[in-house]
């Protein structure tokens, strides 16, 4: 049996690779609430590399839910809180998501602890590090001195980016990629045991893998928009360690 170019064994089941989900306010129909969302594109992606993609929500109560999942994709969203890195906050820093912030450390830390799977996207891979100890850049155009990484509001921006060879990202991607950016944050000082594995021209850390590990990529662009192919490695891992 064949899914989406990913072979199955006759008894295998799809993947289950959990999301955490953004909590804001939104309206849709004629309503108008705190609602747990996440754009289509992040299971579509679950989807199209051979998983099924399962929603988890940002509250702490929900973490426990890592335990029965096989892998698990960190989403993008606002700024991490900086007060997790004990820092204080710049002038652009967004209003945090505290509920968000604790929710997806317990994930993180669970999954870590499990040896589950991990593809944590933009602000995934800033929590990523903030979990693992590393500080992040507020606002990268102080540091770049360009908006490159997030060049018009609610549109991506194409950046370049090279790719460690010998790297879980280069194995997948090649030895460069050019990602949707949107991000006015990044990576500053690296979290315990990650390692750079792919960098923009201006030297913004853009990929981070955790040493040791079979499977624990963070990307700081947004393969979800236009290219599944890390979301199918994510699933192979998921595969892989229940074939073990």
């Amino acid at each position: 049996m064949v899914s989406n170019g990913f072979e199955l064994t006759e008894n295998e089941t799809r993947p289950l690779i959990g999301i955490t989900a953004y909590g804001e306010r939104a309206r849709y129909g004629v309503w108008d609430h705190r609602t747990v969302l996440l754009p289509f594109t992040y299971p579509d992606s679950v989807i199209a590399g051979g998983g099924v993609p399962v929603l988890i929500p940002p509250l702490v109560a929900a973490a426990p839910a890592v335990d029965r999942l096989d892998a698990v994709v960190i989403s993008g969203g606002p700024d991490v809180d900086p007060a997790l890195y004990d820092a204080e906050p710049h002038p652009h820093t967004g209003r945090p998501r505290p509920e968000r912030d604790a929710a997806e450390q317990e994930i993180i830390e669970r999954a870590l602890d499990r040896g589950i799977p991990v593809l944590a996207v933009c602000r995934g891979l800033q929590l990523l590090n903030v979990v693992l100890g590393g500080t992040l850049h507020q606002h990268l155009p102080d540091v770049v001195g360009h908006h490159g990484h997030n060049p018009t509001p609610g549109v991506f921006g194409e950046v370049e980016v090279a790719l460690e060879p010998g790297s879980r990202v280069a194995a997948v991607l090649g030895t460069s990629v050019r990602g949707q950016c949107h991000h006015h944050q990044a990576v500053d000082q690296l979290g315990k045991d990650l390692e750079v594995t792919g960098r923009a021209a201006d030297g913004t850390i853009e990929a981070a893998e955790l040493a040791g590990r079979p499977f624990v990529v963070g990307v700081q662009w947004h393969p979800e928009q236009d290219d599944p192919r890390l979301f199918g490695a994510l699933v192979a891992a998921a595969r892989e360690r229940t074939r073990t």
